[in-house]
């Protein structure tokens, strides 16, 4: 399924769309499962190389150039393998902020593939990952605000693992809230790790903001977290991410 994209036929009409990306990437699937249900959420698209190489290998390769190109070009190989792979829940993917120069136009691509391969928007969540520095974070929240425009669901990664914390979620409330590994790690066995985890959880429910965690390896992770009333979970614990497949963790619908 790994498939080279001419990035100028991605994006019509964009001056930063007219240089070819220059290398392949394809995509790996991890489930996302609503533990308290035991339903498949959905899949995050974690980026690959095309013989399986992991994704520091690809975005080794995204520099200022072609940081727009790439960003649109995931957009479209995730949404187009997710429809081959008949995949009919959420699409999670994750998305390079400081190469959306403008929410709206930016948006043009995404909702074209969807139309494309038949995959419906309101099944697709983008992330952003907390480590990222963003230096223009009210731009981030217009980004934000317009993929929740069109219907797209928003998430905030690897919360937790950055330099912005708390000072970035002040700024503006995404829908989920994906809980990072090392707030996750042995957590059953670290009291500060589980005060700074019930505390997290009081905020987001204050907040109306669906609280994710992520990393799961072990049954005493996945224990306190369901005690502390999370659902939705991800991690090696559930499934491993399928290499261009959709793996489906034991016990789920």
């Amino acid at each position: 399924m790994s498939t080279f994209f001419p990035v100028e036929e991605i994006v019509s009409g964009c001056k930063q769309c007219h240089q070819p990306l220059g290398f392949e990437f394809t995509f790996a699937f991890q489930p996302i499962v609503d533990i308290k249900n035991k339903t498949l959420f959905g899949y995050e698209a974690l980026v690959r190389g095309c013989q399986g190489e992991g994704a520091y290998q690809v975005l080794s390769k995204v520099n200022d150039q072609n940081r727009y190109a790439f960003d649109q070009a995931c957009r479209v190989k995730a949404i187009q393998l997710a429809s081959e792979l008949k995949l009919d829940r959420m699409l999670s993917i994750n998305f390079l902020p400081n190469a959306v120069y403008e929410p709206r136009h930016c948006i043009r691509s995404t909702l074209e593939a969807a139309k494309q391969y038949n995959f419906p928007t309101e099944r697709l969540m983008f992330e952003i990952t907390e480590s990222e520095h963003v230096a223009d974070v009210a731009h981030l929240t217009r980004i934000f605000s317009e993929y929740q425009a069109q219907g797209f669901t928003t998430a905030l990664d690897d919360f937790g693992a950055g330099h912005a914390g708390l000072n970035l979620l002040a700024s503006f409330v995404p829908q989920i809230l994906k809980i990072d590994m090392e707030l996750v790690r042995d957590i059953d066995r670290n009291k500060i790790k589980q005060s700074i985890a019930r505390g997290l959880m009081q905020i987001c429910n204050d907040l109306n903001i669906t609280v994710l965690a992520e990393g799961l390896e072990t049954k005493e992770e996945v224990a306190f977290y369901q005690d502390l009333g999370v659902r939705l979970m991800q991690g090696y614990y559930f499934a491993k991410p399928g290499f261009e497949i959709l793996p489906r963790p034991d016990g789920f619908s």
